[in-house]
């Protein structure tokens, strides 16, 4: 019986795509618990409980692994956010589900967290960018950037460069990540609400 497959003839098979999936999963666990350079393709295979070249069979390389695993979880999280955007009501509320939705998923996702920050981050304590502009991956910043300047045009908002609050409330966001992920006890929900009360007071007009 032939094994049956996705959409069009060149898609793996059913088969084929859970056991890619399998790795992945594997790939995400491995990094989150003993970091990106311990994270070998023969570590990957025994967690997966799979032989060295039937993962290499999915994968030519830890390279393209992990940066599937990477790639899945960037997309996870843009689609949690998008979810919650889709329920505002209007620009403002946009935002500020935009802010809360940020903090929630890594608040609920602390495994796929560390493959962010250990495939994203340089080996100095993670504080800097292994590639400048990397931190926007699917255009984060850039869709806050578009819901900011939504405001703007509603008149909610008052005037300023939408790209460079974009940024600022970005690297907030990200601030308080980082310190939680060094600090657990931190109260990521009274950090959350502390972020939307700094966001809405750098963008509401005044007066």
């Amino acid at each position: 019986m032939t094994p049956r497959r996705g959409d069009g003839p060149d898609a793996p098979t059913f088969t084929e795509s859970a056991r890619r999936q399998q790795l992945i999963d594997a790939t995400i666990d491995l990094i989150s618990t003993r970091g990106y350079p311990a994270t070998s393709l023969s570590a990957i295979a025994e967690r997966a409980g799979l032989s060295k070249a039937a993962v290499l069979y999915h994968f030519s390389s830890k390279d393209k692994l992990t940066r599937a695993a990477l790639e899945q979880v960037m997309e996870q999280f843009s689609a949690y956010v998008t979810e919650r955007l889709a329920r505002a009501a209007g620009p403002r509320d946009a935002i500020v589900a935009y802010v809360r939705a940020m903090i929630g998923y890594q608040q609920a996702n602390h495994r796929q967290v560390r493959v962010i920050t250990e495939m994203l981050l340089d080996d100095d304590g993670g504080t800097r960018l292994k590639t400048p502009g990397s931190h926007d991956t699917h255009g984060r910043w850039q869709a806050l950037a578009d819901l900011l300047t939504e405001g703007q045009r509603a008149g909610v908002l008052r005037e300023f460069n939408p790209q460079t609050v974009a940024l600022a409330i970005g690297g907030a966001i990200d601030g308080v990540i980082a310190h939680w992920l060094a600090h657990p006890d931190l109260d990521l929900d009274a950090a959350a609400g502390e972020l939307e009360q700094f966001t809405l007071n750098a963008i509401e007009r005044r007066g």
